[in-house]
């Protein structure tokens, strides 16, 4: 039998790599800004077209490459950062792998540009799918230019997996968010489709944060040191009052390097524990350093998760670290019964000058010195009982004339359809069980409803009519909201901003870090215009669609899952009937928006069979 196994090419290689390594164009942001890092760069430019379909460049200042460096770096497993199978354990840059541009070079066209700094003039070389297409000599800054252009060009199937270009933008500042912000000591730029995104300068870790979310982040922002033999923690965690519903703002970086971990973020969430409400989730930006050989990193290809050797006492520390900040910072209630809060020194009065009290004595005063207060009364002339009721019957008989005159309204007369009140039955066809289901009986048995996906069958259609026909009604706050939003955020909001006002919101001034609304559609409450928001703006970060009417579809399945009657709410008889009347008046009443089944059917002879 003839031999049938064979050692693949280059290129296909570099293909089946670049399955693991790229998946996005996220993930050519990621690797190409951590090359600019390790390359010692000052200042890191990012360039993006269409999402990064289109083009993703990265313009460094860094130690650039010599003419012989920049052809092999597209070669696989060549790489400057290691050199034995030791140096795995004692990494300190980012990339270590030699797989990141062979990967990207062999689904894309790419062209590099490099200088350094003593040569005269750099190189230039151009690939596509992993063939050098040309390399010369060019007149170029110092540093390297690395552009990625129609990415998954020979891969028609990856590209077409791709999400909107709304959704692949979010990724791609999701990973310049995780690389801006683990080296602060850089400065960063995001260019998107021309315009300038983000302008981050070199700063503190604090104001790097501040920079990203918004200036509003600066309050909410309390510090959290440690430092021990095994652990070293630096960064910020954010208040309770602040927690969200989503997951958004929870950043770990162990030796500069953004991680995810299920186990050190459960030791977040316990030191939070008593002091978030249910479903909310607190913010953290933590730096947490440790002996590199502690960690083994080559356990993924996006290299965002890692092993460490001891994680109980790792967890231990974390914990006991956001907990004492917590506490410090008077964010923890704290129960001391010794304390007496009178005698507290507030902080305004910390560094003012005290000075002795002043004793003031009255000479003159005298307490055998008896003054005699005379005190005179005025004494009217005595009547008799009889004259308090002198005129009284005249009065009252022209009260009583003045009443004779006086019209009431009577009470309104409602007709009844019966002409026997012993004839209306009263009978209640609804139950609520464990808050949860709406029972109802029906001719053939009994109708179970789930009193949560039912409402939001309701809401949603109520929702969707009102955005196509544009006829919300609205009501008008008495003091406008002001709610502060991150500038992506309020990206999203401006996209929305038309269907949003078609379904009651009313906006009187979107600035560039913050939101007023003067006006809330009628089923809206005040206080949760935020909480609906912000759940609006996680919805559409992780599934945007393409079309208006699709856009339109996912702000009315978002806002009635918001506003929808939740699990364990108890509700009146009417409230029952009303929304067992309405479910029944949808075009749908069988699903609800995200196609769950809203009700059940048990016939009476499904009943009987239970009984046998």
């Amino acid at each position: 039998m003839a031999d049938i196994i064979q050692l693949l090419p280059d290129h296909v290689a570099n293909q089946i790599a670049a399955g693991e390594v790229v998946q996005r164009p996220a993930s050519v942001v990621k690797e190409l800004l951590e090359n600019a890092i390790d390359a010692e760069a000052t200042s890191i430019k990012l360039i993006i077209k269409d999402a990064g379909k289109t083009l993703v460049q990265v313009i460094d200042n860094g130690k650039g490459m010599s003419t012989t460096d920049a052809r092999l770096s597209f070669e696989r497993h060549a790489t400057s950062k290691i050199r034995t199978a030791d140096d795995l354990f004692q990494l300190h840059t980012k990339g270590f792998r030699g797989e990141a541009l062979a990967s990207i070079a062999a689904i894309a066209h790419v062209e590099l540009k490099t200088k350094q700094e003593q040569d005269d003039v750099g190189n230039t070389i151009e690939i596509e799918g992993s063939k050098v297409v040309a390399q010369e000599v060019v007149v170029t800054p110092k540093g390297t230019s690395v552009s990625v252009k129609n990415l998954f060009f020979n891969i028609p199937a990856r590209r077409n997996f791709l999400k909107s270009d709304a959704v692949e933008l979010r990724h791609v500042i999701d990973e310049f968010h995780r690389v801006s912000l683990a080296h602060p000591n850089i400065g960063f730029a995001l260019y998107n489709n021309g315009s300038e995104t983000f302008n981050l300068p070199v700063s503190n870790f604090r104001q790097r944060i501040v920079n990203i979310f918004g200036s509003k982040t600066n309050e909410k922002l309390v510090p959290v040191e440690e430092d021990t033999e095994v652990l070293k923690i630096s960064g910020f965690v954010g208040k309770p009052e602040f927690a969200k519903k989503t997951r958004g703002e929870q950043y770990f970086f162990v030796n500069d390097r953004f991680i995810k971990s299920a186990y050190l973020n459960h030791a977040i969430a316990s030191a939070f524990d008593g002091l978030l409400k249910n479903g909310t989730h607190p913010s953290y930006f933590l730096n947490l350093h440790v002996d590199p050989q502690t960690i083994d990193i080559n356990i993924h290809p996006t290299k965002t998760e890692i092993k460490f050797d001891d994680e109980h006492t790792l967890y231990a520390l974390l914990r006991s670290a956001v907990k004492h900040s917590l506490g410090q910072f008077n964010i923890a209630p704290v129960l001391d019964f010794d304390r007496d809060p009178n005698l507290d020194t507030p902080y305004s009065y910390k560094t003012s000058h005290t000075d002795a009290p002043k004793i003031e004595v009255d000479r003159s005063f005298n307490p055998f010195n008896e003054e005699k207060k005379t005190f005179a009364y005025k004494k009217e002339p005595a009547t008799s009982w009889e004259s308090l009721y002198v005129g009284l019957e005249s009065k009252g008989n022209e009260t009583q004339q003045d009443f004779s005159e006086v019209h009431f309204e009577s009470d309104p007369q409602t007709a009844s359809i019966f002409n026997d009140d012993n004839q209306i039955e009263q009978t209640n066809t609804t139950y609520q069980l464990h808050n949860k289901y709406i029972v109802s009986t029906i001719k053939s048995g009994m109708l179970v409803i789930d009193q949560h996906r039912a409402h939001q069958r309701v809401l949603y259609e109520d929702f969707l009519k009102n955005m196509t026909i544009k006829e919300a009604t609205s009501q008008q706050l008495l003091f406008p909201l002001q709610l502060h939003f991150s500038k992506q955020d309020i990206e999203i909001i401006n996209q929305l901003k038309e269907d949003l006002e078609h379904t009651g919101f009313v906006f009187s001034n979107v600035k560039e870090e913050s939101v007023e609304v003067t006006g809330v559609p009628v089923s809206v409450p005040e206080s949760e215009v935020s909480i609906i928001l912000e759940q609006l703006i996680s919805d559409v970060e992780n599934e945007v669609p393409d079309n208006n009417f699709s856009a339109t579809d996912l702000l009315a399945k978002s806002m009635a899952k918001s506003l929808a009657i939740k699990t364990g709410q108890s509700l009146q008889k009417d409230e029952q009937e009303y929304l067992v009347n309405k479910l029944f008046a949808c075009k749908e009443p069988n699903v609800s928006p995200t196609n769950r089944t809203t009700f059940i059917t048990m016939s009476v002879d499904e009943l009987d069979k239970k009984f046998i």
